[in-house]
């Protein structure tokens, strides 16, 4: 299973905490992705643009999680735990997260 870290340690918005991602993950169709949750939801459940650009099982780890759970006052960071927690249930998903 490839592993990809994305350290949100310096994140103080949005735009850099998906900054982040693409930077680490360099994700197929960045061109295209959204840069928002939904775009990503839609980019882990169902291959869209944004999808890790890598054949088989992966996991992306979110460390140094702090910084994002001040983002929208919190609301940011419970719908990165709700896509967590669908991802998990997923019967096919080749994608997990894990945020710490």
């Amino acid at each position: 299973m490839k592993l990809y870290v994305i350290d949100c340690y310096a994140v103080k918005t949005e735009a850099e905490f998906w900054a982040e991602y693409l930077s680490t993950v360099k994700p197929q169709g960045t061109e295209y992705f959204g840069r928002n949750l939904d775009a990503f939801w839609d980019a882990l459940s169902a291959g869209g643009p944004g999808y890790p650009n890598h054949e088989g099982k992966c996991e992306l780890r979110f460390i140094n999680t702090d910084p994002v759970k001040l983002l929208r006052n919190g609301a940011f960071y419970k719908k990165l735990q709700e896509i967590e927690q669908d991802l998990r249930i997923e019967v096919n998903s080749d994608v997990a997260i894990m945020l710490g």
